[in-house]
């Protein structure tokens, strides 16, 4: 492979902004327990995944605004937030 190396830094700020929104949004903590908090982990991780998957179908196959991406895979992180206790808070395991 002999592409230039290409960093973070060099990539115009929309894109950078829609990369940290991703990776906002699959940031999912690990539940304390199993049972109905697995259920919720698994449940969100799937709706996290399908939200991404459109927003970047959406800017890379439709044209998309890319700050309009942006807002709106942050708008469905906000509107799916974690609903069971996570590892490590109120003495879940760490």
């Amino acid at each position: 492979m002999n592409e230039p190396t290409v960093r973070v830094e060099d990539l115009p700020e929309p894109a950078v902004a829609l990369l940290r929104a991703v990776l906002d949004a699959l940031s999912i903590p690990l539940p304390t327990r199993a049972g109905e908090d697995e259920d919720a982990y698994t449940a969100l991780t799937q709706t996290r995944v399908i939200d991404v998957r459109a927003t970047l179908t959406g800017a890379l196959n439709f044209g998309q605004d890319v700050n309009y991406s942006t807002w709106l895979l942050r708008w469905w992180t906000e509107q799916h937030p974690v609903t069971y206790t996570p590892r490590g808070e109120a003495g879940g395991a760490a």
